[in-house]
C-alpha cells in the first residue's frame, strides 16, 4: 500500500470490526474474500462494501463453476448504519481477529455461460437466468497480516481528501479455505482449499484509482505471492508493492513487473510477472481461464475519467513447479475503450 511521506502503519486487531463511520458523504468500509479448491476447478470471490453515509451497501459474489459457467450477483441494499458486514444475504463474521472467518451466502446467482456479457449488466441480467446458491467457508489466517491503518508521526489518524482517497486503512492476508458452495442444487465441497482476503476503510471514490494491477495467489499454506502495482495520474514510476509467503514468513516486495497478454477487446488472456524481494527474484506465470468484467460509472459525468472497469479473472498460476488456481484483478480508467495502464505504458 501506498505511504505519504512521515506517515506509519497502525496494525490493531480492533479493526477486524467495523469502524464509527467518518462524516464524509462517500465513507466506505468493505471486505473481500476470494477462495479457490484447484483440485475440484471452482473458484469464488465475494465482498461487502458498507457505504452507510449513502443508505447503502454494495454486495458482489461471484462463482467460477468447473463447466466454466459463472455465477454472478450485485446489489445495493439499503443500510442504516455500520454496524456489520451483512446484506442481501452475504454476511460476513469475524471469529477470531487475524485467524478466522466465515463467509456465508444465502441468495440467487445469474448463471452466465458466456461472463463477458456482465461488460453490460443490464442485458446480462435480463438474458440469464438466476439459480438458488448457498455458501459457508470457513478462512483460516495460514501469514501474517499484512497492512493496517496510515498514522502520522504523533500515531494519530492522517487527513485525507475525501475527494481523491481510496482508503485510510487496508489489510490483507493469506488463507486457506474450508467449506462449500451449493449453485442450483449442485453442492461443489472446499477441501485443502487456498484463498485471500483484504478490508478497507476510509473515503472512497473508485474513479480515485487511476489504474492498478492485483496479483494475490496462495499457493500453499507455506508459500504464496502478492503483487501490486499502480500507476501515478501525474506519470513517474509505478507504485510496486506486496510480499512473498515463504515458510510463514513474509519477503517484502521491492520489485515488480507484469507483462501481459490481451485479446482484440483489451481483456488479460495471459502474464508473466516478475516479483522480487531481497532474498530472490520469482517467475509467475498466469493462464486466464474466466474473465468478468465489471465498471464503475459516476453518476452525471460523461468524460472518460469517469469510467472505471475492473476486470476479475479466474487464473491458473504457475511458479517453482507449483500449480494453482488465483485471481487477477486489473483496475482501469478506460479511454476510447483501451485501458489507461498500457496506454501510460506504451507513452512511456
Amino acid at each position: 500500500m501506498y505511504m505519504p511521506p512521515g506517515t506509519t502503519l497502525r496494525l490493531d486487531p480492533r479493526d477486524e470490526y467495523t469502524h464509527p463511520p467518518e462524516p464524509v458523504g462517500n465513507y466506505n468500509e468493505s471486505m473481500y474474500f476470494n477462495a479457490f479448491d484447484s483440485a475440484r476447478r471452482i473458484g469464488a470471490w465475494v465482498r461487502i462494501g458498507n457505504r452507510p453515509n449513502e443508505g447503502h451497501a454494495e454486495m458482489s459474489c461471484c462463482v467460477y463453476l468447473p463447466d466454466g459457467r459463472v455465477g454472478f450477483m450485485f446489489s445495493l441494499p439499503a443500510i442504516t448504519g455500520n454496524d456489520a458486514m451483512d446484506a442481501a444475504g452475504m454476511r460476513f463474521e469475524v471469529i477470531e481477529p487475524f485467524r478466522h472467518h466465515r463467509v456465508r451466502y444465502r441468495g440467487e446467482l445469474l448463471i452466465m455461460d458466456d461472463p463477458l456479457a456482465m461488460a453490460d449488466p443490464s442485458s446480462a441480467f435480463k438474458r440469464y437466468p438466476k439459480r438458488p446458491a448457498e455458501i459457508e467457508l470457513d478462512f483460516e489466517g495460514v501469514s501474517p497480516m499484512h497492512g493496517g491503518e496510515i498514522v502520522g508521526p504523533d500515531g494519530q489518524p492522517i487527513e485525507l481528501d475525501p475527494e481523491h482517497a481510496v482508503y485510510r486503512g487496508h489489510t490483507e492476508q493469506n488463507m486457506a479455505v474450508e467449506g462449500h458452495i451449493t449453485v442450483d442444487g449442485v453442492r461443489h465441497p472446499f477441501s485443502g482449499g487456498t484463498g485471500y482476503r483484504d478490508k478497507s476503510w476510509g473515503p472512497r471514490h473508485w474513479h480515485s484509482f487511476f489504474w492498478y494491477k492485483w496479483l494475490p495467489v496462495t499457493f500453499s499454506r507455506d508459500f504464496g505471492i502478492l503483487l501490486s502495482i499502480k500507476g501515478r495520474p501525474e506519470g513517474g514510476p509505478d507504485r510496486i508493492s506486496g510480499n512473498v509467503l515463504r515458510g510463514g514468513v513474509y519477503e517484502p516486495v521491492i520489485d515488480g513487473r507484469i507483462e501481459t497478454h490481451y485479446d482484440a477487446q483489451w481483456y488479460p488472456q495471459g502474464l508473466t510477472a516478475r516479483v522480487t524481494t531481497a532474498q530472490r527474484t520469482y517467475e509467475l506465470q498466469g493462464r486466464v481461464l474466466t474473465t468478468v468484467p465489471l465498471r464503475h460509472r459516476k453518476v452525471g459525468a460523461a468524460d472518460w475519467r469517469t469510467y472505471t472497469r475492473i476486470t476479475e479473472s479466474l487464473t491458473e498460476y504457475t511458479c517453482e513447479g507449483r500449480t494453482v488456481l488465483g485471481m487477477t484483478e486489473y483496475c482501469d480508467l478506460m479511454n476510447d475503450g483501451v485501458p489507461i495502464s498500457e496506454q501510460q505504458s506504451l507513452a512511456a
